[in-house]
């Protein structure tokens, strides 16, 4: 059984840093592209970041140059480093493995509050 866990979440200040990880048990991790996303209360998910089995990483304008996303193929694990936080990020955050063009499997979400 596939099973995408998050951890990492929780509750930080504006300005502050979080580091979300997913433990991935895919017997062919390191070829699967890796995404994280977030849903807010009342929004849809959204893709926050996303790399390659290469390698190459994608965000979105919102968190460019805060956030990075990165694997270890080793580990089967993909993190996503979250710099100066903002209000505005407060939102459960999901890992995704995209494995072909019709299937994908998700974690169960890990919450991240970013308040004062």
């Amino acid at each position: 059984q596939v099973q995408l866990v998050e951890s990492g979440g929780g509750l930080v200040q504006p300005g502050g840093s979080l580091r979300l990880s997913c433990a991935a048990s895919l017997i062919r991790f390191s070829t699967y592209t890796m995404a994280w996303y977030s849903q807010a209360p009342g929004k849809q998910r959204e893709l926050v970041a996303v790399i390659t089995s290469g390698g190459d990483t994608n965000y979105a304008d919102s968190v460019k140059g805060r956030f990075t996303i990165s694997r270890d193929n080793a580990k089967k694990m993909v993190f996503l480093q979250m710099n100066s936080l903002k209000p505005e990020d407060t939102a459960v955050y999901y890992c995704n493995a995209k494995v072909s063009s019709t299937l994908a499997y998700w974690g169960q979400g890990t919450q991240v509050t970013v308040s004062s």
